[in-house]
């Protein structure tokens, strides 16, 4: 049994992060560019320098995103930098090709139907890019960094992030617009949270294994996650064990069932849903020095 991380680069995933990143980038084509949709977060920031300073989204998303690696490098880990690298640029050729492919879906202006067809098919590309351990950088990055330094759940973050982006589009599209633009993010959150198990929601997850102790150290290690072990009995056997209690985020998902697979392909394990958690693991204590200093190390 190796002990070693498992930071390998998957053919899998990388196929999966692209079709995700491909079906998102003709969702915001051709549905909300379309019919004047706006979004949240970072395409939504995108849609408005669209709006206002007619800059491609295919180069204001990797504009917008670049700095935002940088910042959070760190804290990545070497498979989730190459994997937001990888769909950050892959998002943005698949935003330049769908505006160049001459597609006309005729939905005759309704703007119900553009909502739907927008949460549906842009929904089903996030949940799949995230359900692989991608990611376009973006707002999450900025919430993960909000979550180690200032104890804000990732959620949080997001969702503030999201509201504040869709306050700023006001000044490109209407009331009526923006009514059907929250249709839409409704559909889309249900959709990602039908294909990737949520986005924006924590997951408690119970291991039972006997190898739960090697499990537990790769997740406090590799994870930076807390971990709890519960006594258990065996309702046939009898016998005595020992199970793992963790929370982390959705996108941590993919790494966790990693670790518990490299190590013990035969564990049980069992995904809560956790509407919000906090303490020690999940909610990072303030550090003491200005968190700009550790990136000198």
């Amino acid at each position: 049994m190796s002990t070693s991380k498992d930071e390998s680069i998957r053919l899998i995933d990388l196929v999966m992060i692209g079709i995700g990143c491909a079906m998102f980038g003709f969702g915001l084509v051709f549905f909300n560019i379309a019919n004047h949709l706006a979004d949240g977060g970072v395409s939504g920031i995108t849609l408005i320098f669209r709006a206002l300073f007619h800059i491609d989204p295919a180069y204001s998303t990797i504009i917008i995103n670049v700095p935002l690696i940088l910042i959070g490098w760190r804290y990545l880990g070497r498979q989730s930098l190459i994997y937001t690298i990888y769909g950050t640029f892959m998002l943005s050729l698949f935003l330049w090709v769908w505006q160049r492919v001459p597609i006309h879906i005729a939905l005759h202006g309704d703007l119900l139907l553009s909502a739907l067809g927008a949460g549906i098919i842009g929904g089903f590309g996030s949940g799949l890019l995230y359900r692989y351990g991608g990611t376009t950088g973006g707002t999450d990055i900025i919430a993960r960094i909000f979550e180690r330094f200032r104890g804000v759940p990732m959620g949080q973050t997001l969702l503030w992030l999201d509201v504040i982006v869709l306050m700023f589009s006001l000044v490109y599209i209407d009331i009526q617009h923006m009514a059907y633009t929250l249709i839409y993010s409704y559909v889309f959150a249900r959709i990602v949270n039908f294909t990737q198990e949520g986005a924006y929601a924590a997951r408690g997850v119970i291991v039972v294994s006997d190898l739960h102790q090697a499990i537990a150290d790769e997740i406090m290690d590799e994870l930076q996650r807390g971990v709890s072990l519960i006594h258990g009995e065996g309702g046939y056997s009898h016998q005595q064990r020992q199970m793992i209690y963790v929370v982390v985020a959705p996108s941590e998902l993919h790494r966790l069932r990693q670790i518990i697979q490299r190590n013990d392909p035969r564990a049980f394990v069992s995904v809560i849903n956790v509407n919000e958690a906090l303490g020690e693991g999940f909610s990072f204590e303030i550090p003491q020095k200005n968190w700009f200093s550790r990136f000198r190390h």
